[in-house]
């Protein structure tokens, strides 16, 4: 059996890595995307989401640096990782943080065949687990439930965007 300790400081450096790779990911096909003219929209909601994102990393970083590991909650996080890079190699270039609008065709393939925002119900579902790796209950629900109304709002402006320019 590893050192929990070990696997604790490995589980938070995973992704404080991946969130920053995720960020630079999203950088370049925003600059993609932008160079092409699409629509973006919904730029208000970025800096909140960046914000809680940060927010919710230093919570996991300052309270779950010294947790032990829950190995059923980690293999539950290592799934949803599974799911997080198929949408990501699913989507391509169109995978950002930030919010366009494309006059393509939508992709319907995988996981998007079945659910119109499948990285948004993943995000929210990592936000809830990775803090439960850590026995941070209160972490999880307290920012699952703001990421949940942001990412709702956030959508709810596509919807919005949508509508006028069909």
């Amino acid at each position: 059996m590893p050192d929990l300790s070990l696997v604790t400081i490995m589980f938070l450096v995973f992704i404080v890595t991946q969130r920053l790779g995720e960020l630079f990911h999203s950088r370049s096909n925003t600059k993609i995307l932008r160079a092409k003219e699409t629509l973006e929209c919904g730029q208000s909601f970025y800096p909140y989401l960046l914000s809680l994102q940060l927010m919710w990393l230093l919570g996991l970083l300052l309270a779950g640096h010294i947790a032990e590991v829950n190995l059923n909650w980690l293999g539950c996080f290592f799934v949803l990782q599974v799911f997080h890079f198929w949408i990501i190699i699913q989507l391509g270039e169109r995978w950002t943080i930030r919010l366009f609008i494309f006059d393509e065709p939508t992709v319907k393939t995988g996981l998007l065949k079945y659910s119109r925002h499948p990285n948004h119900m993943l995000r929210v579902a990592e936000t809830f687990v990775a803090p439960m790796v850590l026995g941070l209950w209160q972490l999880a629900i307290i920012f699952t439930a703001l990421y949940a109304l942001l990412l709702v709002l956030r959508a709810n402006e596509g919807k919005k965007v949508l509508a006028l320019s069909s």
